[in-house]
């Protein structure tokens, strides 16, 4: 909110209370006040004192309040005197102050918004427009983080975002779910995916560390225009959602490297079923036992390297191939072929679709 718009309201008030009053800003600066010669004054330590009292602090000769929650807010009003007038007035100064400082930030602040964009609450005509109102810089490179909290919290998921990234003009901290929050960072031209990765661990190891909370995490791909950050926030919600099937053991997902995953979790469940069965014999690949599975699976992370996967299994080069020969039997698909083991792998993820998201007849 500006000075000027706190100094006119001020000005507005003075005749009315005859006594000088005025505002602190989260520095301890007077930037409003009746008597113009005390703007640019400092009072040290109210805003400290103020949040361990009891809502009102009187001291040497004025009466100070806080503009919205005492703990957290920016500014501070206070009015002459540490009588009964003073503290009457003082309280119905802050209710209206927080009351004009509300409407002010729903109509102008940033991150409104961007939350604004990101949820489409707003028409792509006016984002330009509303954008210059706001002096935001349209065109720099941004991404979207999407942080979903889970459990019992004893703390808020917004504040422990803001907390780590209190940059407002660079970073933005927008709550869309009592425990989804969304952090929109600015990168630079040429970013390093691992750098966007490792702000994602950071987060959260120190969620996991320190307050023994467990999160998700979806990243969107950057964007250099302000209208995709809405773009960016979709996909970082796919991240998440395809990462519950097809990576159950990652917490933090990107979208750029979902693959392949991205592409069945948008396919209809019909069509899934359909394909399962054109390339598996029925039955065929329920018959698979565990250890066969994890066969499988290890010879596709070691790429079809057979003399690679018995190292890796602990077992005899025969006794893989063996194990090889049984699938293309019971399956009709040999792993040892590219083509093949590219079908296979593409079921197998279906396959955990279909399980994550059942047919519904």
């Amino acid at each position: 909110m500006s000075n000027r718009l706190f100094q006119g309201i001020i000005q507005q008030m003075k005749d009315a209370i005859d006594r000088t009053i005025g505002i602190i800003d989260e520095n301890g600066t007077v930037i409003a006040c009746s008597e113009l010669t005390r703007i640019g004054e400092t009072r040290l330590g109210v805003r400290e004192e103020l949040a361990y009292s009891d809502d009102i602090l009187c001291a040497k000769g004025y009466t100070y309040r806080a503009v919205g929650n005492n703990i957290k807010s920016e500014y501070v009003m206070f009015i002459e005197g540490e009588d009964e007038f003073a503290r009457t007035n003082s309280l119905i100064m802050a209710l209206m102050l927080n009351h004009i400082k509300s409407l002010y930030d729903e109509k102008y602040d940033k991150s409104s918004f961007i939350k604004n964009i990101i949820l489409d609450n707003i028409l792509p005509s006016d984002i330009y427009i509303k954008s210059k109102e706001l002096h935001f810089n349209t065109d720099v490179y941004r991404i979207v983080y999407l942080i979903k909290f889970y459990g019992k919290l004893d703390v808020v998921p917004f504040d422990l975002v803001q907390n780590m990234y209190p940059d407002k003009s660079k970073d933005y901290v927008i709550s869309v779910g009592e425990n989804d929050i969304v952090l929109v960072r600015e990168v630079k031209p040429n970013y390093d995916s691992k750098e966007i990765e490792k702000v994602a661990h950071t987060m959260a190891d120190t969620f996991s560390g320190e307050f023994y909370t467990r999160v998700s995490i979806g990243i969107g791909t950057a964007v250099d225009n302000i209208k995709d950050l809405a773009r960016s926030y979709k996909e970082a919600q796919v991240a998440i959602e395809v990462g519950k099937v097809f990576d159950t053991e990652k917490n933090i997902i990107s979208y750029e490297n979902l693959g392949i995953g991205r592409l069945i979790y948008q396919l209809p469940t019909t069509l899934c079923e359909m394909f399962l069965q054109e390339v598996f014999k029925k039955g065929s690949l329920e018959s698979l036992d565990s250890e066969t599975l994890m066969t499988i699976q290890c010879f596709f992370e070691n790429n079809l390297n057979v003399s690679e996967t018995s190292r890796k299994l602990f077992v005899h080069r025969n006794t893989l191939v063996y194990r090889l020969e049984k699938i293309r039997k019971l399956t009709g698909l040999d792993l040892r072929e590219f083509e093949h083991a590219i079908t296979f792998k593409v079921a197998l993820m279906v396959k955990k679709y279909l399980t994550s998201k059942p047919v519904k007849f």
